[in-house]
């Protein structure tokens, strides 16, 4: 059986999906998704910069599917405001839920984003929070209509990895919901690790969009995620206290010393 993500009523084969804020050059993001086969790309609803010649849709390969952003949200309201927006620009009733207060960590008002998941699914909208993570609001969005939960690995852009490992760990193991990590994976090493412990896919945008060569850092990051979850399926073996050898100590081994 193929190993499919299931989201939102959609089957998906890439567990990756492209952050699209930060790129220098839109024209970056047909070659990416061509090369990691990425089925899923987010994008900020956000005036258009002076002498900007093709909007960002243009750039977006047909048939992958945009997750309106609400960047840029402070509450509820504006999230949704921003929400309505983009399913009339974009045709998308895929929604990344992100509403920041705080300007300096770009911490998520989890609260905020519960109400939030409740507006938006109650029109139409298939919600996925970005939160902190925290498992009693993540009930709470899942019982207001959210279709997965999206945690922090580390505060967005500072490439610091799974600081929050263990509380993502605690959401995959409750949550009858995909788990995807967003914000804060800086290396392939850290989506391969996020994928071993089973979440199901990772979001990358700063790491991808600012490296020297964005295309070639997205293939290694969808590379680092094949790997991670083909381990996650496998099975990782567990740590021990105390060393174990190789090789069976025994006669065969060491024994001819002895003699």
């Amino acid at each position: 059986m193929m190993d499919e993500l299931l989201i939102a009523g959609l089957r998906l084969k890439s567990r990756l999906i492209i952050g699209t804020g930060k790129f220098s050059d839109y024209a970056y993001i047909p070659d990416i998704v061509e090369k990691t086969g990425c089925e899923m790309v987010t994008v900020a609803v956000r005036r258009a910069k002076d002498g900007i010649q093709k909007p960002l849709k243009d750039y977006i390969p047909k048939g992958v599917k945009v997750l309106v952003n609400t960047s840029g949200a402070r509450n509820s309201e504006e999230a949704l405001k921003i929400a309505r927006i983009g399913r009339e620009l974009l045709g998308s009733d895929l929604v990344k839920v992100e509403i920041i207060p705080d300007t300096k960590y770009l911490m998520p008002d989890n609260r905020e984003v519960i109400r939030a998941c409740e507006l938006l699914a109650n029109e139409g909208f298939k919600p996925f929070p970005y939160v902190m993570p925290d498992l009693v609001s993540a009930r709470y969005m899942v019982q207001a209509g959210a279709v997965c939960i999206m945690p922090l690995g580390a505060p967005i852009g500072t490439n610091k990895g799974l600081l929050t490992r263990y509380f993502i760990e605690m959401l995959k193991n409750e949550l009858d919901v995909p788990v995807i990590v967003d914000a804060g994976i800086g290396r392939p090493s850290h989506a391969a690790e996020a994928m071993e412990i089973g979440v199901d896919a990772v979001l990358v945008n700063t790491a991808i969009a600012t490296a020297k060569d964005p295309v070639g850092m997205a293939v290694a990051f969808a590379k680092a995620i094949q790997a991670g979850r083909e381990a996650f399926l496998i099975g990782l073996p567990l740590e021990k206290t105390f060393a174990e050898p190789s090789s069976p100590v025994d006669e065969y081994l060491t024994g001819f010393l002895r003699k």
